[in-house]
């Protein structure tokens, strides 16, 4: 492959999860690629396509990510993310349309891959703090997503994810 023809997998990632999903995509893609995080502003001129990594926050991608989103023209991106919910959730289903949406602002929509991620301590705090009644409380069920949460992204996850990525950018 010449040099034109070189992709990107670029990630933002608090935690380590959304890392650790890119790393592991742009290790065993089979394309040649090169991987960045957000913060190291890497050249995207010549990048034909994209494979972008950002973590939920608040419903939707992180700021950070949604800005290097919204500098991006003419490019073929293909999402990858992960979030404390459920992948198949009502909320994760919201992300990616509304993910779609910010892609779809000027450039080509590949497809969005969302998986569990360990959520932050502090968080889990912060919700173990709230009473009962607030959207928020720790309840039983939100504990046993917490916990579950924390097993992620495991084997399966990574595995999916780069399969999904391989689909995605076979046609390109």
């Amino acid at each position: 492959m010449n040099s034109q023809s070189k992709g990107l997998v670029i990630y933002s990632s608090l935690s380590g999860n959304t890392k650790k999903l890119a790393e592991y995509i742009s290790e065993n893609i089979r394309q040649e690629c090169s991987l960045a995080d957000i913060k190291d502003n890497p050249e995207i001129d010549d990048v034909p396509w994209i494979i972008a990594g950002f973590w939920v926050d608040k419903g939707t991608a992180d700021k950070e990510f949604l800005h290097f989103l919204s500098t991006l023209e003419h490019k073929k991106i293909c999402l990858i993310g992960t979030l404390g919910a459920y992948p198949d959730s009502d909320h994760a289903k919201d992300v990616i349309k509304r993910m779609k949406e910010e892609v779809e602002k000027g450039n080509t929509y590949l497809g969005c891959y969302l998986c569990q991620g360990k959520i932050s301590p502090k968080l889990t705090k912060t919700f173990e703090n709230f009473p009962e009644g607030h959207p928020h409380f720790m309840d039983d069920a939100r504990r046993k997503r917490h916990e579950e949460a924390a097993k992620h992204p495991d084997e399966n996850d990574l595995l999916q994810g780069l399969a999904y990525c391989k689909d995605k950018l076979s046609g390109l």
